[in-house]
């Protein structure tokens, strides 16, 4: 009777093998990931070379994951039983039914590393600058991590890249505002970043530094644009224990209006752009809705009455926030290194405007390669 068993167990397998190969050799293949934002590896290219040093069985081996057959829902299967066996961690994000928090450090060098980056674009500068380091939602939320998971809090990382920046950079406490309004829908359940209210609550304090008056809350319409986005940590665990987030859109339309918004793209290109580009809505890149797919350069003027000159360095962080500005601009520039090319030198002069703000996620801070294009 037990070899009886064996053997159909062992059919069973091998059919189930067969089942799953043939499917995944012949089912229809995709080029991008919705669930994981990430392109799929393409069947690889037979070459010689590659052959015989063992490159094309890697590419081969990396194809044949990415199109398994029916990876995403083995995905989620994957992550509900490492999410029992490992306290809930998953791909280094904590999973539980409120959140998703990212519990990894980061293998970067500390944000501190980076103040001369800062402080030397400062000593070159003419106008004022300004400096907010933005928590993501572990360091508003990440009390609730397990008590193994230890490293430097946001917040100390944050103080300390402030406390060595030099005194003529404005530093903007982003931190306390944000850890004050933690009951408030403030952050996303499933990414790492803000939600435009918490975008602008930090704004309020952000343009009176500038010197102005901010916006009140009652003069912008807001719209629910989607009641379905999940982020850059779902795409880690595919977890959809956390109910969907939503993405809202701010307008004063009694307010300025964008005149001309021109953005250069990674090829060198002018092209039109768009401050919300609801078509990327129905991307795996959803939050690419603010401001539309990455670009080096973004130049934005509006009706607003007013000679103020404003340039914005940043990352993915700000593009929720910069709409807040429309109103006390006549002209905004935004730049992000992280997809540009080259030095800033090649895209813009800073000392064309009078003031320059710098707003990056405390996560990018570390990254010494891509902020050295600021003074490059």
């Amino acid at each position: 009777m037990n070899r009886i068993i064996s053997k159909i167990t062992a059919l069973l397998t091998i059919v189930f093998i067969a089942i799953f190969s043939v499917c995944t050799f012949f089912g229809k293949k995709k080029d991008y990931s919705v669930d994981e934002n990430r392109p799929l590896a393409a069947a690889p290219t037979i070459k010689a070379g590659e052959f015989y040093d063992g490159r094309t069985a890697e590419k081969l081996d990396r194809c044949m994951t990415d199109h398994f057959a029916g990876r995403s829902s083995w995905l989620v299967g994957s992550t509900l039983i490492q999410k029992e066996l490992s306290e809930s961690i998953v791909n280094g994000v904590y999973v539980s039914e409120e959140r998703l928090i990212n519990a990894e450090q980061s293998s970067d060098a500390e944000p501190v590393a980076s103040a001369d980056i800062f402080e030397n674009f400062a000593e070159n500068y003419d106008g004022m600058v300004y400096f907010a380091a933005i928590p993501t939602s572990a360091g508003v939320y990440g009390d609730v991590l397990p008590s193994h998971i230890t490293g430097p809090s946001e917040s100390q990382q944050i103080s300390e890249l402030y406390e060595a920046l030099d005194g003529d950079i404005r530093k903007i406490d982003a931190y306390n505002i944000l850890k004050m309004l933690k009951d408030n829908y403030i952050y996303y359940r499933s990414d790492t970043k803000w939600t435009s209210y918490g975008a602008y609550c930090v704004y309020k304090t952000v343009i009176q530094k500038l010197g102005i008056i901010p916006t009140a809350y009652d003069k912008f319409s807001i719209e629910h644009v989607t009641d379905n986005f999940r982020g850059d940590l779902y795409n880690r665990t595919m977890s959809k224990a956390p109910r969907a987030d939503i993405m809202d859109v701010f307008e004063y339309r009694e307010g300025a209006e964008v005149t001309s918004c021109i953005v250069v793209r990674r090829d060198g290109i002018n092209a039109e752009g768009k401050i919300f580009d609801k078509s990327r809505l129905e991307t795996g890149d959803m939050y690419s809705m603010y401001l539309g797919e990455p670009v080096p350069v973004m130049r934005i003027t509006t009706s607003a009455n007013t000679d103020k000159k404003l340039l914005v360095i940043k990352d993915s962080f700000a593009d929720c926030f910069v709409p807040f500005l429309l109103q006390h601009y006549s002209e905004i520039t935004v730049l992000d290194p992280s997809v540009m090319s080259g030095g800033m030198s090649a895209y813009v002069d800073p000392n064309e405007y009078e003031q320059t703000l710098f707003l990056f996620g405390i996560d990018s801070l570390g990254d010494r390669k891509m902020l050295s294009k600021i003074i490059e």
